[in-house]
C-alpha cells in the first residue's frame, strides 16, 4: 500500500498531537484511509501573517463521505488543497493511504466550470484516463459507463458551450469518477446551479457513490445538501479554522433524496448543526466587517 505523507514539524511532537476525541478514528489504522495531525496553514498578507488552519486533527476511514461545512473564511477550501497536495502545510502531517498501484491519488471537482471548453464532452470525461496512458479499451469502457450513469451518453459529442451549467458539472463528476481516483475532493461542486438541478445531481452523486464507495471529502455551504449527502459531518470554526463538532448521520444508503427531507429525524440533524454553525457565522461576520481596517483577506 503506497503511503503519501507531507509532514512540517517546526519544533512540534506531531505524533503527540490530539484534537477533539471524535475527531481520531479508534478504528484499526489500517482502516483509516486520510489521518491528519497538528494541520495548520498560515499565509502572508500585506506584511501580516493569517493563520487559516489551526491545529487541526482528523481521521478519515477508508471508504467514508465526509462532508465539510462552515463559514466563509475558515479554510474549508484551503485544506481541500492541502490534501490534494497543491498547498503545503506550515506545520503538522497530512498521510493518505492509498492503494491500488497506477490508480491515481484524487480527482477533484472545483466549484464552478472546470472542463476544457475545447474538447467533446467524451475527450472531457476521458482526460484523466488519457493522460495515465490507460489502453483505448479500458477508457472506452470506464468513460461509456460514467456518461451513462450521469445522463450524458447521448452527449457524447457535444461541447461544453452546447450544454446548461448542470450538465457540464455532469462532466465533471464523470470525469473524477472516470478516472477511478483513491479519494474524491469535491469544492461546492453544485453552489452555482439552482435549486432544481442541485437536487438531481446530488442524486445522481449518491447513486454513483453507492457503486463505488469511495472516500469523499465534500466543501458545502448548505445544510441540508451536507446531511443528504454524508456519513459523517465535520462542523469547522470562524477563522482560524478548527474542528468545532462532528455529527453522525444515521440514514441507511441507498438514500431517495427527496424522501430522506421527509423524515423527522432529518430536520432535527439540520437544526443541530446550525446550532453548532450559528455562532462561527456571526463571529465570521465580525472578522470579515474588520477586515479592511487590518488589510486581511478572507480565506474559505
Amino acid at each position: 500500500m503506497e503511503e503519501r505523507q507531507v509532514t512540517v514539524d517546526e519544533g512540534r511532537d506531531v505524533a503527540s498531537t490530539t484534537g477533539p476525541a471524535a475527531a481520531v478514528s479508534d478504528k484499526d489504522p489500517a482502516d483509516v484511509h486520510i489521518s491528519i495531525r497538528g494541520l495548520t496553514k498560515q499565509f502572508d498578507v500585506r506584511g501580516s501573517t493569517v493563520t487559516a488552519l489551526d491545529s487541526l486533527d482528523l481521521d478519515i476511514p477508508r471508504g467514508q463521505f465526509l462532508v465539510i461545512v462552515g463559514p466563509s473564511g475558515c479554510g474549508k477550501t484551503t485544506l481541500l488543497r492541502m490534501l490534494a497536495a497543491l498547498e503545503s502545510p506550515t506545520s503538522g502531517a497530512v498521510e493518505v493511504r492509498h492503494g491500488g498501484e497506477g490508480r491515481p491519488g484524487n480527482s477533484m471537482v472545483f466549484q464552478g466550470d472546470s472542463i476544457f471548453p475545447w474538447m467533446s464532452v467524451w475527450d472531457n470525461a476521458a482526460f484523466g484516463l488519457t493522460m495515465r496512458g490507460v489502453p483505448r479499451a479500458e477508457i472506452r469502457e470506464s468513460v461509456g459507463h460514467y456518461l451513462e450513469k450521469t445522463g450524458l451518453s447521448a452527449f457524447a459529442d457535444a461541447y461544453p458551450h452546447q450544454l446548461s451549467g448542470g450538465m457540464r458539472q455532469r462532466v465533471s463528476i464523470a470525469r473524477a469518477f472516470a478516472n477511478d481516483p483513491d479519494v474524491l475532493l469535491m469544492d461546492e461542486p453544485f453552489s452555482a446551479l439552482d435549486e432544481q438541478n442541485k437536487t438531481l445531481l446530488q442524486a445522481e452523486l449518491l447513486r454513483i457513490w453507492d457503486e463505488t464507495r469511495k472516500t469523499v471529502v465534500f466543501i458545502t455551504h448548505s445544510v441540508d445538501e451536507a446531511v443528504t449527502l454524508a456519513d459523517r459531518i465535520m462542523v469547522m470554526s470562524a477563522q482560524p479554522g478548527q474542528a468545532k463538532a462532528f455529527v453522525d448521520v444515521p440514514f441507511e444508503r441507498p438514500r431517495d433524496v427527496l424522501e430522506l427531507r421527509h423524515l423527522e429525524e432529518y430536520g432535527d440533524i439540520v437544526y443541530d448543526i446550525w446550532q453548532h454553525l450559528r455562532d462561527e457565522v456571526s463571529r465570521s461576520q465580525r472578522q470579515a466587517a474588520a477586515a479592511p481596517a487590518t488589510g486581511r483577506r478572507r480565506r474559505r
